[in-house]
């Protein structure tokens, strides 16, 4: 059964390449009108123009409060009221624990965690006023709940999103607000291919250790879980934890 998202505005942060960008291509594929963010103005611009269906590209540093409600108040005005949020901006400063500066830990947490709770803080806020329910889906790791060393920054940020998944879906579900988690495990990346990740030894470890297929997985095997829980067809959903790791978690 395809899923139908026509009418629907669907905003994606770190949308404009990795999973963000196959979420946003499976999201307008479903028939909604998507505002892909990203810190790169230029890139989300070219990405929201492969999309189609009225996408719009927009530059935003998520966690800039200021520029966080600037950007959606745009993004409303140019599409309509946001009825999906796919919180997929992320970064990574995985290294030795006496390696990493503090410097580190305040990039990594401002833009996973601090991030996605000031986007998500102000897409409710509108969803809320407007009294029309919507979709949050927060993107967390199978490394929330199986850290591998070196990456005590990342995994802590994806397991503080797990818990605030959570904690949302309780306050936010009395207003028909569903707010969700998808966990991918080891996936081939422009941003793990930058970082090492892909071809590495632990990396590649981990690849053969999946169950289906012994391989990374693709972007594209990621989306359409978003989509499902975006759609109406999950609307008992919930405060859930979805792993998509081929197995591997």
């Amino acid at each position: 059964m395809k899923v139908e998202l026509g009418g629907k505005v669907a905003v994606v942060t770190g949308g404009s390449r990795g999973i963000g960008l196959a979420i946003a291509q499976a999201l307008a594929g479903a028939g909604a009108k998507v505002a892909v963010l990203a810190r790169d103005g230029a890139r989300a611009q070219e990405a929201a123009k492969g999309l189609g269906g009225g996408a719009q590209g927009f530059a935003c540093d998520v966690s800039d409060a200021a520029q966080a409600e600037a950007t959606l108040g745009a993004v409303d005005k140019a599409l309509g009221p946001v009825d999906i949020l796919v919180n997929n901006a992320g970064i990574t400063r995985d290294n030795l624990l006496f390696r990493i500066a503090e410097d580190d830990w305040d990039q990594v947490l401002d833009t996973n965690l601090k991030g996605a709770w000031l986007v998500a803080q102000e897409v409710a806020r509108h969803m809320v006023r407007l009294g029309h329910g919507g979709s949050i889906v927060n993107m967390s790791s199978i490394a929330s709940e199986n850290p591998v060393p070196h990456s005590c920054l990342y995994s802590a940020t994806k397991g503080a999103i797990d818990t605030i998944t959570k904690a949302l879906a309780k306050e936010l579900g009395p207003r028909n607000i569903r707010v969700n988690t998808v966990a991918p495990g080891l996936v081939d990346t422009e941003g793990n291919r930058s970082s090492g990740f892909v071809g590495s030894e632990a990396g590649n470890a981990g690849a053969l250790a999946t169950p289906l297929g012994a391989r990374f997985g693709k972007p594209e095997e990621i989306a359409p879980v978003i989509v499902f829980l975006a759609s109406d067809d999950a609307a008992w959903l919930t405060g859930e934890r979805i792993s998509a790791s081929g197995g591997l978690h």
